[in-house]
Parts: C-alpha cells; structure tokens; sequence
C-alpha cells in the first residue's frame, strides 16, 4: 500500500492563518528631539547661562525627559530588533541618567567623597565615557555623515569639559558647552529629518557614511 500526497487546493491555503505583520515603527522620532533638548539645556548651563554655582540647573531636563527618553526609545528599537538604533540610544540614556546621578550624588554627598576626590571623580566620570562615545564614534562610521558628525562632537564637548576640569579652566568649559550646542543643532536636523519620513516624506540629505 503506497501513500499519495495531494497538491494543497485553494481551499486547504485558505485555512492557513496569516502571519502577523512586522511591527513597524521609528524610535528616532522619540529618542532624538529628547537627546537634542538634555544637550540644549547642557549646554545652555556650561557657557554661563545660569551661575557656576547652579550645576544642578538642567537635571529636571536630563533626568526626566532626556534620560528616561532615549531609554524607552532604547527598548522601542529593541522591539523592532533595530539592534544598531538601541545600542546607541541604551549608551546615551546610561550616560544622561548616570551624568545626572552623579550630580545628585555630588551635591548630597551622597558617596562620601573626600572635599579632595570630588575633582578626581568627575574627571573619572568623563574619562570613562569618552572612551565609549569614541569607541562608538569609530563603531558607527558605515552611518550617513550627520550622525558621525554628532557623535564627534560628543568626544570634542566631552574632551573640552575633561580638559576644563583637570584645569579649573572657564574657557574650556564654555568651549564644551558651545560643542554641546553644536552637536544638539546637528541632533534637531536629524530630527526634523525623522519627522519627514514617519509622516511620508523623503529624506533629508544626511551625508555619505565615512566608511562604506
């Protein structure tokens, strides 16, 4: 006895269930605008816009907007498997939330810090992000030219508020801060250019990707 198979009818496809669409979505629309508004408000605090003393002064913006903004656009593209997007929205909300943690920290001592470490310590804090943001500056450069742009001017506004600190150096910190500004401009373009696309636009022009 020999078993026949039948070629599948219409009929018998058509009680195959159809699969789920892909999600679909854009995290940057999200993510973007919040980063763009931290480094604004960043910025605005380290060329002097408040006193020295007002350190504190962009920590409502950092910690509950910028912060907790790209960490949920973080876990959006995690959604939609953009690993590349989450990884660099994880990194930035790790470093807003710890930036402002440190802050907090400082200001209540909440380490327990000697008067003489607190200089040490931030320039600790600075070193180590500067090492990331600059391992994924050379990471991202098969990325469209805008965002390498961004990410440079990370590492030259990071390097600057580093520098000023080993220094007690006014200049370089209102030069890190003009740096912030700069690439929080780059930031709004991406942004406007993110807002293009989800709402059916073409894109903006954003550069050839430095490595190909």
């Amino acid at each position: 006895m020999t078993a026949t198979i039948s070629p599948p009818t219409a009929d018998s496809l058509s009680t195959i269930p159809d699969q789920p669409p892909a999600p679909v979505g854009n995290p940057t629309v999200v993510g973007v605008p919040l980063f763009v508004v931290g480094s604004v408000a960043l910025g605005l605090q380290q060329v002097g816009f408040v006193s020295a003393a007002a350190g504190g002064a962009p920590l409502a913006i950092i910690l509950a907007a910028t912060g907790l903004g790209t960490l949920l656009a973080a876990i959006w593209a995690m959604a939609l498997g953009q690993s590349a997007v989450a990884g660099v929205f994880a990194i930035f909300a790790g470093f807003w939330l710890s930036y402002g943690l440190l802050l907090l920290g400082l200001d209540h001592n909440w380490f327990a810090l000697a008067p003489a470490d607190v200089t040490d310590t931030v320039e600790l804090f600075l070193i180590a992000w500067l090492v990331i943001i600059v391992l994924l500056t050379v990471g991202t450069l098969r990325l469209p030219l805008a965002f390498t742009a961004v990410f440079v001017l990370i590492d030259l506004s990071l390097l600057a508020t580093l520098l000023a600190t080993v220094n007690a150096s006014t200049g370089l910190a209102h030069l890190g801060g003009y740096l912030a500004l700069a690439f929080a401009a780059v930031g709004a373009y991406l942004f406007v250019d993110a807002c293009v696309q989800t709402t059916g636009g073409r894109a903006l022009p954003l550069g050839r990707p430095v490595q190909h």
